[in-house]
């Protein structure tokens, strides 16, 4: 079973900054596109960033600027730094990953979720 274990959300004010990480297996991280997705209450699930293998990123328009997708080959782990962080911003943030192969991105394992609260 994949596993991939989030951490570092909580409640900031606005304008503040968080950094969440995931950890997961070295096999998982060495074959597979990171991302970060998040699910705000009554909306659908949506990417939020990508990082490649060879370290390509992809933001969405909402928080480009203002958030960084990172990963750390020696410790298997991807991070969210996200700062100027907004009350529409607020969700829980799930990390996914997506096995490397032609054609569109298939995020077929999923973390538990870390919820990330913005205060205005």
């Amino acid at each position: 079973q994949v596993q991939l274990v989030e951490s570092g959300g909580g409640l900031v004010q606005a304008g503040g900054s968080l950094r969440l990480s995931c950890a997961t297996s070295r096999t998982i991280f060495s074959f597979n596109t990171m991302g970060w997705h998040r699910q705000a209450p009554g909306k659908q699930r949506e990417r939020v960033a990508h990082i490649t293998v060879g370290g390509t990123t992809n933001y969405a328009d909402s928080v480009k600027g203002r958030f960084t997708i990172s990963r750390n080959n020696a410790e298997n782990t991807v991070y969210l730094q996200m700062n100027n962080l907004k009350p529409e911003d607020t969700a829980v943030y799930y990390c996914a990953a997506a096995p490397v192969r032609p054609g569109v991105l298939t995020w077929s394992s999923w973390g538990q979720g870390t919820q990330v609260t913005v205060s205005s």
